[in-house]
């Protein structure tokens, strides 16, 4: 019964949950790129809160509808920090960890067989994100100073190149730094592992498929073989 209604509320938040970790992801970039006064600012602040406001109620159903929701809940405390962390305006950082969050969640079932989109996505996605909230934390004080020196420094960093050209400053910073280089291995594992598996079950159907032929080959000289035999006797002379 959980079970279903787990799989029930998965499949009616699906896309509301994408299409607001997208929102946030735009009003999130705005407010950094932009810089922005007056209405639009209030545009972009309401867009923000519009969209917290699916994640929480995402977060509330889900730990209503929790067989033992104290369990849940103790499982689930980076969900929390998700829904609370952003909001705080000294943490205005953290919303970065929301978007990447968001659009990883229910990936694992549908990485296999699309291996190359999920890396070109999830890459991209990770590096303009950390660029986003490096430049925001780093901006006027270190030597990133420009959103496209904070792209740099995000792909060196991701790809654990690190010419250490531009490099972070700030405690926010490094932070961000921290969590691209954990998240730029973690990204290579979960690819890592899920080309190794697709490699198994293609080996794995290959020797099947060949295993089925080799059978119906079998079955297939047998038949030949009684035929032979069938003519043989008939060849033989009688009396």
């Amino acid at each position: 019964m959980y079970g279903t209604r787990v799989a029930r509320w998965d499949k009616v938040m699906e896309w509301p949950l994408t299409a607001a970790a997208i929102v946030f992801f735009f009003a999130y970039a705005y407010e950094i790129l932009a810089d922005p006064v007056g209405v639009w600012a209030t545009l972009a602040q309401l867009a923000t809160w519009a969209t917290w406001g699916v994640f929480l109620v995402d977060y509330v159903v889900r730990i209503t509808i929790a067989e033992h929701r104290w369990r849940w809940f103790s499982r689930h405390l980076l969900d929390l920090a998700i829904i609370v962390l952003p909001m705080l305006r000294p943490l205005r950082l953290m919303r970065f960890f929301t978007i990447l969050a968001i659009i990883q969640r229910g990936a694992g079932t549908k990485l296999r067989g699309r291996v190359a989109i999920y890396t070109i996505g999830a890459t991209v996605i990770t590096i303009v994100v950390s660029a986003l909230a490096v430049y925001d934390a780093e901006d006027g004080i270190g030597n990133i100073d420009s959103f496209g020196d904070a792209l740099w420094w995000a792909f060196v960093t991701i790809t654990t190149v690190g010419y250490g050209d531009y490099y972070p400053v700030t405690l926010a910073g490094r932070l961000v730094a921290i969590g691209l280089m954990i998240g730029g291995i973690a990204l290579i594992g979960v690819v890592t592992a899920t080309i190794a598996s697709w490699i198994v079950e293609r080996v794995s159907d290959e020797t099947t498929a060949k295993e089925m032929a080799s059978q119906d080959q079998v079955e297939q000289l047998r038949g030949e073989i009684a035929e032979l035999k069938e003519m043989i006797r008939d060849l033989k002379p009688t009396g």
